[in-house]
């Protein structure tokens, strides 16, 4: 039986666009294993595990859980766990660490400020530092949400750690599983899909150097959807890899009285001044295909089509 993953590799599905998003990330080291929902269905407390939701619900933050790669034991208690918070905003982009014994520590943290790209409460409440390491590489391989994830992640993630790259972690959820294996890099925030060991240790020396890799390169967290194709569209399109070089400034939903699919025209800013319009429109996948392992229904999974780019004339950056 097929996979997601394979029929959407087969098919060719473009995967710009589709990465999750989220201003900043907070990563919480849980071992043992995961459910579905992770913060609520693993040996993190669930009471918890709702509050964070609770907290972090509409201040740009996202949660996830993380564990070293290899074998889980399915151990009840943890004395020490590694914590990370992550801005991905170009021009504030930061990555701090902290270590705590008592994870109800972090409902002391300011999640709007966190999502703004504040990081003193994260500082304080958990004696949190600037990550002196280099990036961290995310693989996704939670097989309770997703099986491509576990066949495929699991292997790529264990492939990094025995190979000696360091900043490798598991985590619980990256969306997008029929592009698995699925790869975040911290602190810039650029997802990736269908990864290999190679490809990732290619990605993670750009970054060191702070370069972004378009190739595989489902878009920057930092942005929405249609921004994430924009903004990776005019990378291709001028051959600018700076990580901090690209900004989207502005996205319009163009009003639609024809029932067509959702358009956005999306404003991409370079540090240097330049501007660019990006024309990006919804599209289906077809053929319809089951999205998810974890599901029969078949679907046509949105897509991000950009339709035209144009560099903008200084008199109309105003405008």
């Amino acid at each position: 039986m097929s996979t997601c993953a394979t029929v959407s590799r087969s098919l060719g599905e473009p995967i710009s666009g589709t990465a999750a998003t989220a201003r900043t990330w907070l990563l919480v080291e849980q071992p043992g294993p995961w459910g579905a929902r992770a913060l609520t269905s693993s040996h993190l407390d669930p009471v918890l595990g709702r509050a964070l939701e609770a907290a972090a619900k509409g201040t740009g933050v996202r949660i996830a859980l993380i564990r070293r790669p290899g074998r889980h034991a399915d151990c009840h208690t943890t004395a020490v766990r590694r914590v990370y918070a992550a801005h991905t905003m170009p021009g504030n982009a930061w990555l701090r660490t902290a270590t705590t014994t008592d994870p109800r520590q972090l409902l002391d943290l300011d999640f709007a400020a966190l999502g703004r790209g504040d990081h003193h409460s994260f500082d304080t409440a958990l004696r949190g530092r600037p990550h002196t390491g280099g990036p961290l590489a995310l693989v996704c391989t939670n097989g309770k949400r997703d099986r491509c994830c576990a066949l495929l992640g699991r292997p790529l993630a264990a492939e990094l750690a025995t190979s000696g790259v360091e900043g490798v972690w598991e985590v619980t959820h990256l969306g997008g599983h029929r592009f698995s294996p699925t790869l975040l890099v911290l602190p810039y925030g650029y997802a990736y899909g269908r990864a290999d060991a190679h490809g990732v240790k290619e990605v993670l020396h750009a970054v060191q150097e702070g370069r972004i890799v378009v190739e595989g390169c489902r878009g920057s967290s930092a942005w929405e959807r249609p921004g994430q194709a924009a903004e990776l569209a005019v990378r291709r399109a001028v051959g600018e890899y700076a990580a901090n070089a690209l900004s989207v400034v502005r996205a319009e939903s163009a009003v639609r009285t024809d029932g067509a699919a959702p358009r956005w025209e999306v404003t991409v800013a370079h540090v240097d001044g330049r501007c660019w319009r990006v024309l990006v429109a919804q599209g289906a996948s077809e053929p319809p295909r089951p999205e998810s392992c974890g599901t029969s229904v078949l679907g046509a999974p949105a897509r991000m089509d950009v339709l035209a780019l144009r560099e903008l004339a200084p008199a109309a950056l105003a405008g």
